[in-house]
């Protein structure tokens, strides 16, 4: 089994980059609620967070059970300096998805704009940074402090989306947190769009019009 590797990172530190800032986001094809990314900076210094880091064996967010991402974050996130940016679901209907994405970046970076020496980050198609910075596709596969982001993006995003299922229980959120499932797709033929729809997504749109011809 491979597991993301801290290679890159280590060859960065030896360059002389002190503070590497890595991001990542989830959500991105999600058809309801916000687009959340994740920024970790991480500084060669923290010898011994790195490696305790290691020794838990992280993988990308996507290929780790939610019980499993849940336990990560618990651990990660008491041990890291980290920070998240919030596209709500309107910002993204307005700007689309890539613009959003790139915002969603620059909003995690935000808290660590004067420490940043170098950025990691999963590919999205036009950012631009004055800091040095890689854009790697399927960097939460390959590198490790990018993985890192993706599991404290993905269960900070989940977490909001089981709070929007308080709010909106008929969609059963706290299932598919806003993708596009079999389940999703029967709880919009049956109650159409809700507040936090992405109403520029085609699926959804084809719900919404529906739901307006009907009114």
């Amino acid at each position: 089994m491979e597991y993301p590797k801290f290679t890159l990172e280590k060859k960065l530190f030896q360059e002389g980059y002190q503070n590497i800032v890595s991001i990542d986001e989830a959500g991105r094809g999600a058809l309801a609620g916000p687009l959340v990314a994740a920024a970790v900076i991480l500084n060669q210094k923290q010898t011994s967070i790195i490696k305790s880091i290691n020794n838990l064996k992280i993988r990308e967010s996507k290929l780790l059970t939610e019980n499993l991402r849940e336990k990560l974050f618990d651990q990660l996130s008491g041990k890291l300096n980290w920070s998240l940016g919030i596209v709500s679901h309107k910002e993204i209907d307005r700007i689309g998805i890539t613009r959003a994405n790139i915002l969603v970046f620059k909003r995690a970076l935000k808290n660590f704009k004067n420490e940043v020496d170098y950025l990691l980050l999963d590919y999205v198609y036009g950012f631009k940074h004055s800091k040095p910075y890689d854009l790697i596709k399927k960097g939460d596969r390959e590198i490790l402090s990018v993985a890192i982001a993706s599991i404290l993006a993905k269960v900070s995003r989940d977490r909001i989306m089981r709070q929007y299922h308080q709010k909106f229980p008929q969609y059963f959120f706290n299932n598919h947190k806003g993708y596009g499932t079999k389940l999703h797709h029967s709880c919009l033929k049956k109650h159409g769009v809700c507040k936090i729809h992405r109403l520029s997504y085609g699926q959804v749109n084809i719900s919404y019009q529906d739901e307006e011809s009907t009114n």
